[in-house]
């Protein structure tokens, strides 16, 4: 992880932008952390770290205000990196389905999403390394927000992940789906009722699938961006119960343990 840049922010967060094997991120800590290690928040997202600074720091500001630090980095031929032309031609023919109402075909959405998944999530577990690798952080680890299908294959694979907090905004191929009946730690899904560009009956079915024993799904009235604030706030009390770090008097915070797991749901 070679660091390229560092910014104060205010409130006492450390942003710091990173170039890992040519794959561009960013790397924020809050204060204290030379006293202790802290937990990490994983933060996914669509693609374009550029474009998606403003929401990404202010989902950091929420992690570190919690006492944990945060990390992003740009998916596959997205942002600054080169584009992929077969994920390209993917993408042109989901949207040409999408405009002409019809729902986008299992083939297209496998060729869209499945290599996707295949290399982004081995650059989000070399992440994950160099990231614990760091005197300030020393886990547990939880994921937050992305590419959906992203975020089921690394609840699987990835054991260092104790929680995940996804959002039902993308679509799945079928062979995910299946991954996710093997996925175990607890996880949070967010669903706007009212995402015209997500299959809302898919997102059901996935997480239905989950094979968590503690599972929650908070489905919400509003369009993809109408997420309301206090979904947010839900999400934060997810992290903190599974991420709880001790006390800061330099020892390392620990994972936590649920005392009952619980399968719930949630809905307006």
């Amino acid at each position: 992880m070679h660091f390229l840049s560092e910014s104060h922010l205010d409130g006492g967060l450390l942003e710091r932008r990173f170039d890992l094997d040519q794959v561009p991120g960013i790397l924020w800590t809050p204060a204290l952390t030379a006293s202790a290690p802290v937990p990490l928040i994983l933060l996914g997202h669509p693609g374009d770290l550029h474009r998606m600074h403003p929401r990404l720091l202010d989902r950091a500001r929420q992690a570190t205000a919690q006492g944990f630090a945060a990390v992003a980095v740009e998916l596959p031929g997205s942002g600054e990196r080169p584009p992929i032309a077969a994920l390209e031609q993917a993408r042109a023919d989901l949207r040409r389905a999408i405009a002409a109402g019809e729902r986008p075909p299992a083939d297209v959405v496998d060729r869209l999403v499945l290599p996707l998944v295949e290399q982004a999530a081995a650059e989000w577990r070399t992440c994950l390394d160099a990231a614990l690798a760091l005197p300030e952080i020393a886990g547990p680890v939880a994921l937050s927000g992305g590419v959906i299908a992203l975020g089921v294959r690394l609840a699987l694979v990835e054991p260092r992940i104790v929680a995940a907090g996804l959002f039902a905004g993308s679509h799945v191929p079928r062979s995910i789906l299946e991954e996710a009946r093997r996925v175990t730690i607890p996880v949070h899904v967010l669903l706007q009722w009212d995402d015209r560009d997500n299959d809302r009956q898919a997102a059901l079915d996935l997480f239905d699938a989950f094979g968590s024993a503690e599972k929650t799904l908070q489905a919400n009235l509003g369009g993809h961006t109408g997420v309301p604030a206090y979904a947010a706030e839900d999400a934060a009390r997810f992290f903190a119960r599974h991420l709880r770090p001790v006390p800061y008097e330099g020892r390392t915070p620990r994972r936590s343990q649920c005392d009952t797991p619980q399968k719930s749901s949630t809905m307006p």
